[in-house]
């Protein structure tokens, strides 16, 4: 039986039930982590010839002829060039290849255009108080540049196709407002896929500010899970119909491809943001690390290389994503507590319970020795004003762990649904 149509003395019996198998787990002492979307161990090791490349004495000069062991070439490689090309296709003169962190070209980005501007424009710091748009639930780490910025972050309400478009056009008419983060493809969190009208309702914005700049992290661009992914329009190409190219700069990288903290990413942005983004860069860089640029390069060969790479990694990870699944399906759905999204590719599950007992949940957890994404982290300040959201994060835990791990996880939010009813 549903729990909202339950009496108050059977719920009150039921977590009376509930509670004394808590007990029992907390004296287990356990230590499980579904906190962060990181790649699991036999994921990391699908790379690992990446590091052999030279080994066999490969070598370091590229086919284009430069020695990968120097100075220069501050924009990439040619050959990693066309390989972002071809998975983002865009374009090799539009890419730039950059270190292993995206989140590192996102933030330098923002502060290119808080100190010295974007498009010829005056520093969004001279302007007065600069605002964001933030579809929500969204990425944390998105929030933060924005916070370490000091940029006013505005909600917009994410659908099951996208961010809330109607919301967006209003609030662009405010010359204050600078731009958007999102994840466009399966969305941190929800796993949502911008559908194609919501990418040509995006492209075809005409905002009062002409430095308007939408950080476009197409972080999951090649993470599939299934044999029939989610399919991307193309942002470059919707944007040639209205002529606003410039309104929008890509970002992606290897970090769930190959290594995270050793991977190479990746800017794809319209002629004039490249030029204005290469003009900072000449101070601040000789060049990237070439060799693993070239590493890369040999060992996944090109984007049918990268995709054929990925297959395996679903392999991996989509019996994963069916644990925490199969558990939200025998244990939640029949209490209806709670909603979430079955995503088609990417590294998470949104969770919303219906009650507003997120944080509660997050406290139980932790107790029995579970930890999450810290409850709120995917709204804007670490505030959820629903206290509904929750980021499940799969691909860590081994998949004995992760079967205990989202059975303590589905314990907590009965008990806490409960709570919230009988209060």
């Amino acid at each position: 039986m549903r729990y909202a149509e339950m009496k108050k003395e059977d719920l009150q019996a039921l977590k009376n039930e509930l509670l004394a198998k808590y007990e029992e787990i907390k004296k287990m002492n356990l230590s499980l982590d579904m906190s962060r979307g990181k790649p699991g161990h036999e994921q990391l090791e699908l790379s690992y010839d990446v590091l052999k490349v030279f080994n066999g004495g490969d070598t370091c000069i590229s086919d284009s002829g430069i020695d990968c062991r120097n100075y220069g070439v501050l924009d990439g490689i040619p050959e990693c060039k066309e390989l972002f090309s071809e998975i983002l296709e865009v374009p090799a003169d539009n890419i730039i290849v950059g270190g292993s962190s995206s989140l590192n070209l996102m933030f330098d980005f923002v502060a290119q255009c808080m100190v010295s501007g974007i498009g010829g424009n005056e520093p969004w710091s001279k302007q007065g108080n600069v605002k964001f748009l933030c579809p929500v639930p969204g990425y944390d780490r998105h929030f933060a540049i924005a916070e370490y910025f000091g940029i006013e972050m505005i909600t917009i309400p994410m659908t099951n196709v996208g961010p809330n478009v109607n919301k967006i056009k209003e609030f662009i008419k405010d010359p204050m407002v600078k731009g958007m983060f999102c994840v466009p493809k399966y969305s941190n969190p929800d796993g949502v896929t911008y559908s194609d009208e919501t990418v040509l309702a995006l492209a075809s914005l005409q905002p009062a500010a002409k430095d308007f700049r939408v950080i476009w992290d197409n972080a999951y661009c090649v993470h599939d899970l299934t044999d029939t992914p989610d399919i991307l329009m193309n942002i470059f190409e919707a944007c040639k119909k209205f002529g606003t190219e410039d309104n929008f700069v890509e970002f992606t990288s290897t970090s769930k491809i190959s290594f995270p903290g050793a991977g190479i990413s990746a800017i794809a942005a319209s002629d004039r943001n490249i030029a204005d983004i290469k003009g900072r860069m000449k101070y601040q860089t000789i060049g990237f690390d070439k060799l693993n640029q070239l590493r890369h390069v040999r060992y996944y060969k090109n984007a049918v290389g990268i995709r054929a790479h990925m297959k395996k990694h679903a392999e991996i990870i989509g019996p994963k994503f069916q644990i925490v699944l199969d558990a939200l399906d025998a244990e939640i759905a029949p209490a209806g507590i709670a909603e979430w999204i079955k995503p088609n590719g990417g590294y998470f599950i949104s969770y919303n319970t219906t009650v507003g007992s997120a944080k509660r949940i997050g406290e139980l957890c932790k107790e029995a020795g579970v930890v999450l994404t810290t409850v709120g982290a995917t709204y804007p300040y670490g505030k959820d004003p629903f206290d509904r959201n929750i980021r499940i994060a799969p691909t860590f835990p081994s998949n004995e762990e992760l079967k205990k791990a989202v059975e303590i996880f589905c314990l907590c939010a009965k008990i806490a649904a409960i709570e919230s009813l009988l209060k």
